[in-house]
């Protein structure tokens, strides 16, 4: 997929605000930290979400058009542990409420900081995705942190770890913001389900 469009379209708290249901849309989310606004901008291809060396700067759910064609969201991340409890509590709201009630989120992409063992939070989440029926993807960011071999070994073992949970895994992708590594696999994934979602409509 080729990106020649991504405008800004709003900010807010409220899912029942963003903009109307009609076209796919595309969410990213993953603790604070992980690197989501740098994967962001490297889809896009340009700045369009803020980086900060602060972790947990994205507070709102964010929507941008791309192609004119589909929503790509850069929502809060979550397990934040410096904010206050009342803090927190909103986030999880903002998020459970976006996730659960926009009928057009087509794919969630989670992320997950390559350089870690798997961390409880994370497996969490995929579970209550699991028990909602939330359709979701992996995206291993920060692979130019490591090897190869090393980036491919801690791939292998969350993923081991998810099967204790899961029959049959969600896909994944191995990224680096710095490198560009899989921008291509990501977008053309995205196109994929573009294009299947357009030939049912037809």
């Amino acid at each position: 997929m080729n990106i020649t469009s991504a405008d800004f379209i709003m900010s807010n708290t409220d899912p029942a605000k963003c903009p109307e249901g009609t076209k796919p849309e595309y969410a990213f989310i993953g603790r604070s930290n992980v690197g989501k606004s740098s994967l962001i901008n490297m889809l896009a291809g340009k700045r369009i979400a803020m980086t900060s060396q602060t972790p947990g700067k994205t507070l709102l759910i964010n929507h941008f058009l791309i192609n004119n064609e589909w929503y790509l969201v850069d929502l809060p991340g979550y397990g934040y542990a410096k904010r206050d409890k009342k803090t927190l509590r909103q986030i999880g709201e903002i998020i459970k409420s976006y996730i659960i009630n926009r009928t057009n989120l087509t794919n969630l992409f989670v992320l997950i900081d390559i350089r870690h063992e798997p961390q409880k939070i994370d497996l969490q989440f995929t579970e209550w995705l699991g028990e909602n029926g939330i359709p979701f993807s992996i995206i291993f960011t920060k692979a130019d942190k490591l090897s190869k071999t090393k980036a491919t070994e801690n791939v292998t073992t969350f993923l081991d770890k998810l099967s204790e949970q899961w029959e049959e895994l969600p896909k994944h992708f191995v990224s680096s913001s710095e490198k560009k590594t899989g921008r291509d696999e990501i977008l053309d994934y995205i196109d994929e389900i573009n294009r299947m979602i357009a030939q049912q409509n037809q």
